[in-house]
């Protein structure tokens, strides 16, 4: 088992991997539930011009809020709940290459870097279809006039159709309008977006995990610095990364082929400020996402330690 300074890793070798996996997709679905909704309105921050429908992000929240309902701010979530999927595909990504870059190196921001990178490409080629069909669902409701596809009537009104019925109308004219690879739109720009934020994210959590470490009294448990430390890194990568999530989201949305086309048009109908769109509704959605991932992540490594080894983590 692994230490850096006072935070000791719990390394892929150390896990049971039956319990991993079973633990795993629990604690997937609960950070899905948790932030669907920070999702949704940042991707429609995103998308609209300017402030043409919402002011920011509680604006956002209370008007979906008042006009369509909490079912309103979960749109598109049956189809999101697939992206557990990706998620054990990152989580296992993630530790099997740092198993195997252990091997050139024992330092952990390579590790972490090497493999967050990795474990986001994995995971993207999974996630960018059922993103793209699920952003469009977002879209509905009040912000159904900012994407090409809308619900038909029949698909909205009868119950059978609530959930998949509603995925079927949605999967039917993206395949009409661009064919499999819509399903594809913004998979580049989806990698330039996550792969940077993700090889972000780990050195950061474990750079913040070890200076909190330094700071706090001895006896602090270990689960409370990393609490701390994963919506510090949240933050620090969705700052770095969020212009190129607002590309992201309007390549996919809008169907556009051109990221640079995309960016400059950006630049010039809203300017520099434009780059920062939903940022607030990202990192708002980040910081409990960081902690319940970094809570939940830890305590299933934890839990998921072979029997031998359980006594030797300090928590």
């Amino acid at each position: 088992m692994q230490q850096k300074g006072n935070i000791q890793i719990i390394e892929w070798e150390d896990l049971d991997k039956k319990k991993f996996y079973s633990f795993g997709i629990f604690m997937t679905m609960a950070i899905r539930v948790t932030v669907y909704p920070a999702t949704l309105i940042r991707t429609r921050l995103q998308v609209q011009k300017g402030k043409s429908l919402y002011g920011g992000t509680f604006d956002a929240f209370f008007k979906i809020l008042r006009t369509e309902g909490v079912r309103g701010l979960y749109r598109g979530f049956m189809v999101n709940t697939f992206t557990v999927v990706s998620g054990q595909a990152y989580i296992t990504t993630y530790e099997l290459v740092r198993k195997y870059v252990s091997q050139y190196s024992e330092a952990n921001t390579v590790k972490s870097v090497v493999a967050g990178g990795s474990a986001s490409l994995v995971a993207q080629s999974i996630t960018v279809p059922i993103d793209v069909v699920s952003q469009q669902l977002m879209m509905q409701g009040q912000g159904e006039h900012l994407t090409r596809f809308r619900l038909g009537s029949n698909s909205e009104n009868r119950k059978s159709a609530r959930f998949f019925g509603q995925t079927r109308n949605i999967v039917s004219q993206i395949f009409a309008a661009d064919g499999f690879r819509g399903f594809y739109k913004g998979y580049v720009a989806s990698l330039l977006t996550y792969i940077p934020n993700s090889a972000a994210w780990w050195p950061f959590y474990h750079f913040y995990a070890e200076q909190l470490s330094i700071l706090a009294p001895s006896d602090c448990p270990h689960l409370v610095l990393q609490a701390v430390a994963g919506p510090l890194a949240a933050a620090t990568a969705s700052t770095v990364t969020n212009p190129m999530d607002v590309v992201r989201a309007r390549v996919q949305v809008e169907g556009r082929t051109s990221i640079i086309q995309t960016f400059r048009e950006l630049i010039r109908e809203e300017g520099c400020w434009g780059l920062t769109k939903g940022l607030s509704a990202r990192i708002i959605s980040s910081a409990p996402t960081a902690i319940v991932m970094v809570v939940g992540y830890e305590t299933l490594k934890k839990l998921s330690l072979r029997p031998e080894l359980v006594d030797s983590r300090h928590w």
